[in-house]
């Protein structure tokens, strides 16, 4: 066993949030040292964005963020923007386009992105030690004292940066809750978010759609988001859903408006329109036909419009405007992008993200209760959280 190394920092976790602030450290002049388990740095930055990472989004606005203190995710966002993350990207000279509704993505490869995370984190002299499972980790007179391999490392700061326990598959777990724990901190109650929902029961049989999308609004409570839905062979995905699913809890209904764009009245004024077309025929022409079929099928209307009464036609336009869906859960932490809850932000300084009775101890990124929506905030989050530890450690 060698003898202690001293740094400035120790930084657990070498994601999005972990490099943003190993390289914001060392750039300040600071000894840090960035740790790993996993053989490569950045390994859901790669996967993310179907491979060409949406890093962040234009949009980004802290009512964005779901966490117990809807204030917490303030400073650092306000203080670290999109347009900062995008003027690096454009010193490194990475081409990046706006897909829809303020989401970045790289033109090559999320490759690109680690790249030049790295670069910084090289330009900033950090040492990264990968493919090192923490053995030991204490604290004691005013120092962390981390044990990885066969090397010892000392540090005043250590920042817990090791994510949220979403996609095991890529390592993740849920360390940084337990080294949270031990040192005191509170954790919000971990929950998968941004997941498809499973249906069950007399719902079921919405899986034989399995592959058909549409654009809707999907409703949980009094959030609402607009975009494509997708039946799958267990549920329903698609954007719409993982947006919504991380306002839903278990037993809770949603909502889904299929025909966002008609009046409540739009039956009844087809009828007057067209009293010979077909129901099951006005309603393929709104959405795919496999769909237009299960929906006229669950609402038991056959033949004409002229068959029909206003009241009936105006009843099938309230349900195709809401119609309810009781999930019976998700597809679990394997499918969901990230985490929901976690670090409480009641024990962290928003400035600083230093927990306030645990000098020198930080916690970033996901590990904390924030969580955005989908399109590239919690990318925006990573880099602004780690970017706002990074300038104290």
């Amino acid at each position: 066993m060698t003898h202690p190394h001293p740094y400035d920092t120790i930084i657990l976790g070498a994601g999005a949030a972990g490099m943003m602030c190993a390289l914001t450290a060392g750039q300040r002049g600071r000894r840090v040292l960035l740790l790993d388990h996993a053989d490569a740095p950045g390994k859901k930055i790669l996967i993310s964005g179907g491979g060409r990472c949406n890093f962040t989004n234009i949009n980004t606005a802290p009512d964005r963020y779901l966490s117990a203190n809807p204030h917490f995710a303030k400073s650092a966002l306000g203080r670290y923007s999109a347009q900062d993350f995008i003027e690096l990207v454009d010193r490194h000279g990475i081409a990046w386009h706006e897909k829809t509704l303020g989401q970045l993505f790289c033109d090559g490869s999320a490759k690109q992105i680690v790249a030049m995370l790295l670069d910084e984190c090289d330009a900033g002299g950090v040492t990264l030690g990968l493919g090192h499972v923490i053995r030991e980790l204490d604290h004691a007179d005013g120092q962390y004292r981390v044990t990885f391999g066969d090397r010892i490392a000392t540090a005043p700061s250590l920042v817990i940066a090791t994510g949220g326990p979403s996609i095991p598959k890529m390592g993740a777990t849920g360390f940084a809750y337990d080294l949270a724990r031990r040192f005191g901190l509170k954790v919000v109650e971990p929950r998968p978010a941004l997941v498809p929902f499973t249906l069950g029961g007399e719902e079921t049989l919405f899986r034989s759609l399995s592959g058909v999308a549409a654009e809707v609004v999907a409703r949980c409570g009094k959030t609402a988001f607009r975009e494509a839905a997708l039946f799958t062979h267990k549920g329903l995905s698609g954007p719409a859903i993982l947006q919504i699913s991380s306002y839903w809890r278990h037993g809770d209904s949603i909502g889904i408006d299929f025909l966002p764009d008609l009046n409540a009245g739009w039956l009844a004024e087809a009828k007057r329109a067209s009293p010979r077309m077909a129901f099951r025929k006005l309603l393929a022409s709104h959405l795919p036909a496999r769909l237009a079929e299960t929906l006229a099928d669950r609402l038991a209307i056959e033949g004409d419009l002229v068959g029909q009464t206003d009241k009936r036609l105006d009843e099938a336009a309230r349900r195709l405007a809401d119609w309810r869906f009781t999930p019976n859960g998700t597809e679990g932490l394997a499918k969901a992008e990230v985490v929901a809850g976690g670090i409480a932000t009641d024990g962290l300084s928003s400035q600083t993200m230093e927990a306030r009775k645990v000098p020198g101890l930080h916690a970033i990124g996901e590990a904390v209760d924030v969580t955005g929506w989908l399109g590239g905030y919690n990318f925006q989050w990573a880099w602004a959280s780690g970017w706002a530890a990074g300038q104290v450690v």
